[in-house]
């Protein structure tokens, strides 16, 4: 008995050394951590940003940079609490489709997408990421979004849409004799068929006409400017992706054919456009990042309005006017933000 008795107090004793050297092996706490607080601060915990375009342009490329820039300016720094993620479908709307599907699977924090084709792409993969858009011109007619004033859904951004009025008043101050319009588009994009529509709505009462050219893919933007040649006294191009991303084969034809081109991307006159009225891509992405940083902060992404801009940019190019053809009045190279020669 007394055996037994001195071997349980050994026990015991071993069991006491081995907590107490447990708990000296342990790492002190730091005074004030909270280990229930993992996430810390929305700037401080690791965010994850995927941004997918239709197609790389200038115009798409600016709304990119534009994003970012806010985002860096906003305290969410790529490489230091923000992992950024880009990738481009190439102008392929399967490719939109399988990126899209990537980037719900990762996860991400927000999704942006820039381009009507990307945007309805990842809209269609989740109903619960936060999914924000940009360069959609209408994106209620997209099916993105029901109205635009809070979707109530998981799907916000900004449009690039622009009113027509404008826009017909510098074809008219620039080709007073106007009849004939041109316009080169993709079918198979929404923004283009919308605008298309509206175009012609707006100018059948003027008794100006609109010649169609459909073009399928990029490589097919040429072939549809020339069947203009000799029909219309200008082209009228829209933020189109296919026309924008082949805008130089479209700048070819118009020198050659004498047919002056006259586009709603400003970043086309540097590439053959002799003006332009529209909006600023760069800044459109500044205020689409603006969204985006609301959403790292908290905010429902349906609680947010769609954002549209309300200032528009004219650029001309007199050098792109001669080689068309025309010369640009006086008064339009005035009020031009931007002259390009």
């Amino acid at each position: 008995m007394l055996y037994q008795n001195r071997f349980a107090k050994a026990l015991l004793l071993g069991g006491v050394c081995t907590a107490i050297l447990t708990g000296c092996n342990q790492p002190a706490k730091d005074a004030g951590t909270d280990d229930t607080a993992t996430s810390g601060d929305a700037k401080t915990a690791m965010k994850t940003v995927a941004i997918t375009a239709i197609v790389e342009h200038p115009a798409l490329d600016d709304v990119r940079k534009g994003v970012i820039d806010e985002l860096n300016e906003a305290g969410f720094k790529d490489g230091e609490n923000l992992k950024v993620n880009f990738q481009s479908a190439q102008g392929n709307t399967a490719t939109a489709g399988q990126i899209a599907k990537q980037f719900v699977a990762d996860n991400s924090d927000v999704i942006i997408a820039i381009g009507t084709p990307s945007a309805q792409s990842v809209a269609a993969a989740t109903s619960s990421i936060p999914l924000v858009f940009s360069a959609v011109t209408d994106p209620v007619e997209a099916k993105l979004v029901s109205k635009l004033d809070g979707s109530g859904t998981n799907v916000t951004g900004g449009s690039d849409a622009l009113p027509y009025e404008p826009q017909i008043e510098l074809m008219r101050q620039i080709i007073p004799s106007l009849k004939n319009v041109g316009y080169v588009y993709s079918p198979g994009e929404v923004n283009s068929t919308i605008i298309l529509k509206n175009l012609k709505e707006k100018l059948a009462p003027l008794g100006i006409k609109v010649h169609e050219a459909p073009a399928q893919r990029s490589t097919d933007i040429a072939m549809a400017a020339r069947s203009l040649e000799g029909r219309v006294d200008m082209i009228y191009t829209s933020t189109d992706n296919n026309v924008v991303s082949a805008y130089e084969s479209l700048y070819q034809v118009a020198k050659e054919s004498k047919i002056p081109l006259i586009a709603s991307d400003t970043s086309s006159v540097e590439r053959g456009a002799i003006a332009a009225l529209g909006v600023n891509y760069y800044d459109l992405g500044r205020e689409t990042g603006k969204i985006v940083v609301r959403i790292l902060n908290g905010e429902k992404a349906g609680a947010i309005p769609v954002y549209t801009p309300q200032v528009l940019d004219l650029y001309v190019s007199p050098k792109h006017a001669k080689e068309q053809g025309i010369t640009l009045p006086q008064a339009v190279i005035d009020k031009a933000k931007e002259v390009v020669e």
